[in-house]
Protein backbone atom coordinates (compact mmCIF):
# COMPACT_ATOMS: atom_id res chain seq x y z
CA UNK A 1 0.00 0.00 0.00
CA UNK A 2 0.96 3.66 -0.68
CA UNK A 3 1.46 6.27 1.86
CA UNK A 4 -0.08 8.72 -0.36
CA UNK A 5 -1.90 11.45 2.87
CA UNK A 6 -1.78 12.84 6.14
CA UNK A 7 -4.75 13.84 8.74
CA UNK A 8 -3.75 16.92 10.80
CA UNK A 9 -6.12 19.21 12.45
CA UNK A 10 -7.01 22.41 11.49
CA UNK A 11 -6.19 25.77 13.52
CA UNK A 12 -7.88 26.42 17.01
CA UNK A 13 -8.99 29.89 15.12
CA UNK A 14 -10.11 27.92 12.56
CA UNK A 15 -12.18 25.41 13.90
CA UNK A 16 -13.40 27.78 16.46
CA UNK A 17 -14.79 30.10 13.57
CA UNK A 18 -16.36 27.24 12.58
CA UNK A 19 -17.71 25.67 15.49
CA UNK A 20 -19.51 28.99 16.47
CA UNK A 21 -21.31 29.18 13.19
CA UNK A 22 -22.76 25.73 13.68
CA UNK A 23 -23.40 24.79 16.83
CA UNK A 24 -22.92 29.32 18.57
CA UNK A 25 -24.51 27.79 22.36
CA UNK A 26 -21.84 25.21 22.64
CA UNK A 27 -18.43 25.07 24.24
CA UNK A 28 -15.59 24.23 21.05
CA UNK A 29 -14.30 20.76 21.57
CA UNK A 30 -10.76 20.95 20.00
CA UNK A 31 -8.86 19.53 22.96
CA UNK A 32 -10.62 16.60 22.31
CA UNK A 33 -11.10 15.91 18.65
CA UNK A 34 -9.44 12.24 17.23
CA UNK A 35 -7.54 12.07 14.12
CA UNK A 36 -9.47 9.74 11.46
CA UNK A 37 -7.97 6.38 11.68
CA UNK A 38 -8.17 2.72 10.18
CA UNK A 39 -9.82 -0.11 12.76
CA UNK A 40 -8.29 -3.19 11.38
CA UNK A 41 -5.19 -3.43 9.29
CA UNK A 42 -7.51 -4.68 6.61
CA UNK A 43 -9.46 -1.74 6.55
CA UNK A 44 -9.86 0.75 3.52
CA UNK A 45 -11.78 3.71 5.78
CA UNK A 46 -10.32 5.72 8.14
CA UNK A 47 -12.86 6.67 10.88
CA UNK A 48 -14.21 9.73 11.26
CA UNK A 49 -15.05 10.66 14.81
CA UNK A 50 -17.94 12.74 15.93
CA UNK A 51 -17.03 15.89 18.02
CA UNK A 52 -19.90 15.77 19.63
CA UNK A 53 -22.64 13.71 20.59
CA UNK A 54 -26.12 14.48 18.05
CA UNK A 55 -29.41 12.89 17.63
CA UNK A 56 -31.08 13.06 14.84
CA UNK A 57 -35.02 11.91 14.38
CA UNK A 58 -36.05 11.12 10.73
CA UNK A 59 -35.44 13.53 8.49
CA UNK A 60 -33.18 15.69 10.63
CA UNK A 61 -30.09 17.02 9.46
CA UNK A 62 -26.94 18.32 11.03
CA UNK A 63 -23.49 19.97 9.51
CA UNK A 64 -20.47 18.38 11.11
CA UNK A 65 -17.38 20.46 11.48
CA UNK A 66 -14.49 18.23 11.85
CA UNK A 67 -11.28 20.21 12.90
CA UNK A 68 -9.70 17.97 10.79
CA UNK A 69 -7.96 18.49 7.05
CA UNK A 70 -6.15 16.09 4.80
CA UNK A 71 -2.85 16.41 2.94
CA UNK A 72 -3.34 14.58 0.11
CA UNK A 73 -0.66 13.31 -2.82
CA UNK A 74 -1.31 14.74 -6.58
CA UNK A 75 -2.96 12.35 -8.37
CA UNK A 76 -5.40 10.75 -5.30
CA UNK A 77 -8.23 12.15 -3.83
CA UNK A 78 -10.48 11.59 -0.13
CA UNK A 79 -13.88 9.85 -0.19
CA UNK A 80 -16.23 10.22 2.51
CA UNK A 81 -19.01 8.01 3.40
CA UNK A 82 -21.10 7.59 6.01
CA UNK A 83 -19.90 4.79 8.61
CA UNK A 84 -21.75 1.62 7.35
CA UNK A 85 -23.11 -0.01 10.41
CA UNK A 86 -25.04 3.84 10.53
CA UNK A 87 -26.06 3.80 6.71
CA UNK A 88 -27.21 0.09 6.74
CA UNK A 89 -29.46 0.44 10.57
CA UNK A 90 -30.70 3.98 10.02
CA UNK A 91 -30.41 4.96 6.16
CA UNK A 92 -28.03 7.64 7.93
CA UNK A 93 -26.21 9.62 4.63
CA UNK A 94 -24.34 12.50 3.50
CA UNK A 95 -26.42 15.15 2.09
CA UNK A 96 -23.83 15.25 -0.79
CA UNK A 97 -24.38 11.58 -1.09
CA UNK A 98 -20.02 10.93 -1.49
CA UNK A 99 -17.69 13.74 -0.22
CA UNK A 100 -14.91 14.02 -2.97
CA UNK A 101 -11.99 15.79 -0.94
CA UNK A 102 -9.53 17.19 -3.15
CA UNK A 103 -5.97 17.47 -2.64
CA UNK A 104 -5.54 20.98 -3.40
CA UNK A 105 -8.63 21.57 -0.59
CA UNK A 106 -5.58 21.56 1.81
CA UNK A 107 -4.65 24.95 0.84
CA UNK A 108 -7.82 26.66 0.84
CA UNK A 109 -8.26 29.81 2.80
CA UNK A 110 -10.56 27.51 4.96
CA UNK A 111 -7.94 25.80 5.65
CA UNK A 112 -9.18 22.58 3.72
CA UNK A 113 -11.63 22.05 6.82
CA UNK A 114 -13.56 19.01 6.32
CA UNK A 115 -17.35 19.14 7.08
CA UNK A 116 -19.80 16.67 7.10
CA UNK A 117 -23.73 17.08 6.61
CA UNK A 118 -25.61 14.29 7.49
CA UNK A 119 -29.25 13.56 7.26
CA UNK A 120 -31.81 10.55 9.04
CA UNK A 121 -32.79 9.03 6.05
CA UNK A 122 -34.70 6.61 7.91
CA UNK A 123 -37.45 5.65 10.20
CA UNK A 124 -36.14 5.79 13.58
CA UNK A 125 -33.91 7.92 15.41
CA UNK A 126 -30.38 8.03 15.61
CA UNK A 127 -28.42 8.79 18.35
CA UNK A 128 -24.48 9.01 17.60
CA UNK A 129 -22.30 9.51 20.80
CA UNK A 130 -18.97 12.27 21.41
CA UNK A 131 -15.76 10.53 19.81
CA UNK A 132 -18.00 7.67 18.16
CA UNK A 133 -17.07 6.97 14.59
CA UNK A 134 -19.63 8.18 12.17
CA UNK A 135 -18.14 8.48 9.07
CA UNK A 136 -15.55 7.31 6.93
CA UNK A 137 -12.86 8.49 4.51
CA UNK A 138 -11.37 6.13 1.41
CA UNK A 139 -8.63 7.35 -0.46
CA UNK A 140 -8.83 6.87 -4.26
CA UNK A 141 -6.36 7.42 -6.92
CA UNK A 142 -7.62 9.66 -9.92
CA UNK A 143 -7.10 9.80 -13.76
CA UNK A 144 -7.57 12.88 -16.18
CA UNK A 145 -8.24 12.53 -20.04
CA UNK A 146 -5.07 13.11 -22.63
CA UNK A 147 -6.76 16.09 -23.29
CA UNK A 148 -7.03 17.85 -19.71
CA UNK A 149 -5.78 21.11 -19.60
CA UNK A 150 -6.81 22.80 -15.87
CA UNK A 151 -4.64 24.98 -14.94
CA UNK A 152 -7.14 26.77 -12.28
CA UNK A 153 -6.04 27.34 -8.80
CA UNK A 154 -8.25 26.49 -5.91
CA UNK A 155 -8.18 30.01 -3.07
CA UNK A 156 -11.79 29.26 -1.74
CA UNK A 157 -12.95 26.57 0.73
CA UNK A 158 -16.15 23.99 0.34
CA UNK A 159 -17.76 24.29 -3.10
CA UNK A 160 -15.80 26.94 -4.48
CA UNK A 161 -14.61 25.11 -7.83
CA UNK A 162 -16.18 26.34 -11.37
CA UNK A 163 -17.19 29.41 -9.67
CA UNK A 164 -15.48 32.76 -11.27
Amino acid sequence: MERIARFMKVSPERFDADWRECFPLLPSPYDVLRLPRRATAGSAGYDFYAPLAFALNPGETIRIPTGIRAQIAPGWVLMLFPRSGLGFKYRMQLNNTVGVVDADYFSARNEGHIFVKLTNAGEKPLRVEALEAFAQGVFLPFGITEDDHADGVRVGGFGSTGKG
